[in-house]
């Protein structure tokens, strides 16, 4: 007798003691649950791009810390503003912390003067440097040569709005385009005690991230020995901290508890990519716990059924049937509805996917890639698979 036909027998023989309903239980559970997990991924992955990108309102964040002043400062009797090293060192401790950077001031005068189109604008102005790492843009002309002293500078998008929307269209002056703005030949004057000295400069860049007029490394630090020397180095007023968890409470409560401020909104924006991410965590919880129940139904049904078939398994196995050849209907049975679940989980997930899509397009946000939820809902139903082809193979062999 052929092995089909021999487990045609097999299925004949034992069939008629299984519960439909029990396996539509087992079905509908884990399609529940494996279609919370397919959905929470899919939308975390359509999601991933606002998370990484600069301008995204949830992005992994770079947070610019000061502390707060108060009016006693004013009249130079407030705490001080600046950080020390060991609290730099503190804070460079903290577990939600990567990354920690230190803003340079510069320690002489800069005055800053713009022509262009036949109209001037001159002010005093201020520059800054930081770490390299933490610019959110990448100029090729990010560099500094004292032999040939042009100064390259990176502004804040923030700025150039500024003078486009308020003064520019109050003034008659011409409003420019960052494109433009990069071509506007710039004349600084630096002086302080060691002398005065102008230099040209250019905009090779705008950052959506600092909130400041950034130099050079190199040039903050020349020019500080040339027009400041008898100035010692200070500590910083304000950091740039990376941090790997955005919005994580624990960070809130270390400035409040230190008295420190972040600049801008960023506190609040990250918050919303924190509460994203745990209600994505907490939703895949949910399906995954729900899966688990399912497994435990399926386990709970075949268990009952094998004792239900428990006599004509002992007759099989007398007659000479192996306990695989035995297993083999059970294995077929869960392996098809496994597969079923998988494949209407997928169809459920893209239907979902349809429906929250145009209000996430509404929104500014791309579509990600479906694949990553789908070889996740594989793996999750091969994983599921294995465990229940194992427990059946296991229970044959136990009992009978």
């Amino acid at each position: 007798m052929s092995r089909n036909k021999n487990g045609n027998l097999v299925w004949r023989l034992l069939r008629k003691n299984i519960s439909v309903w029990q396996i539509a239980g087992y079905a509908l559970a884990n399609l529940a649950g494996l279609s919370i997990v397919l959905c929470a991924l899919r939308f975390y992955g359509d999601v991933s791009d606002t998370f990484n990108s600069d301008d995204s309102f949830v992005r992994k964040d770079y947070l610019v810390i000061s502390k707060k002043v108060s009016a006693l400062n004013a009249i130079g009797a407030g705490a001080e503003t600046t950080f020390s090293a060991a609290e730099v060192e503190k804070l460079n401790s903290q577990p939600w912390v990567r990354n920690t950077g230190t803003f340079t001031a510069a320690n002489f005068n800069v005055y800053m003067s713009v022509n262009f189109q036949g109209k001037g604008m001159s002010t005093y102005m201020f520059l800054e440097s930081i770490p390299d790492e933490f610019l959110d843009v990448s100029p090729e002309e990010w560099s500094f040569d004292p032999s040939r002293p042009e100064v390259p500078i990176i502004m804040s998008k923030d700025y150039l709005t500024l003078y486009n929307f308020g003064f520019a269209a109050t003034r008659g002056m011409p409003q420019i385009s960052e494109t433009l703005m990069a071509r506007v030949p710039i004349k600084l004057t630096l002086s302080g005690t060691g002398g005065r000295m102008e230099v040209p400069a250019r905009i090779v860049g705008f950052s959506s991230r600092l909130n400041t007029l950034a130099a050079p490394q190199e040039f903050i630090d020349w020019a500080n020995r040339c027009f400041s020397p008898e100035v010692a180095a200070a500590d910083p007023s304000r950091l740039i901290v990376e941090v790997n968890s955005p919005g994580d409470p624990a960070i809130e409560r270390y400035m409040q508890r230190n008295g420190y401020e972040i600049a801008g909104d960023k506190a609040d924006s990250s918050k919303a990519g924190y509460f994203l991410t745990l209600v994505t965590v907490i939703v895949a919880a949910i399906g995954g716990i729900i899966s688990l129940l399912a497994f435990f139904i399926l386990m709970l049904s075949i268990f009952l059924l094998l004792q239900k078939n428990r006599r004509k398994l002992h007759d099989l196995m007398l007659l000479g049937y192996s306990p695989g050849q035995t297993a083999r209907p059970y294995n077929t049975l869960v392996i098809t509805v496994n597969v079923t679940v998988f494949v209407l989980s997928v169809v459920l997930t893209e239907l979902g996917a349809s429906w929250w899509r145009p209000r996430m397009e509404d929104m500014g946000i791309a579509q990600g890639s479906p694949w990553p939820a789908v070889c996740a809902g594989a793996l999750i139903t091969l994983v599921v698979t294995v465990a229940n082809l194992l427990t059946i193979r296991r229970l044959v062999r136990r009992n009978f």
